[in-house]
């Protein structure tokens, strides 16, 4: 697995009682790496070097 992005605990404080398989943090943590860097190219297309809610 690649860097982790999400906090795994936090996920089952939020399924509140509900199992959450492994391979969902997996799926999550990556989808959270791309919307980041979804972010990241927004922020560059309009000319700045902050990351802002707007970006997502």
């Amino acid at each position: 697995m690649s860097e982790l992005y999400i906090v795994k605990a936090k996920i089952k404080e939020v399924a509140n009682g509900l199992n959450v398989a492994g391979d969902f943090s997996d799926a999550l943590n990556e989808k959270v790496k791309k919307i980041i860097l979804e972010a990241i190219e927004r922020a560059k297309a309009n000319g700045r070097r902050t990351l802002m809610a707007k970006d997502l």
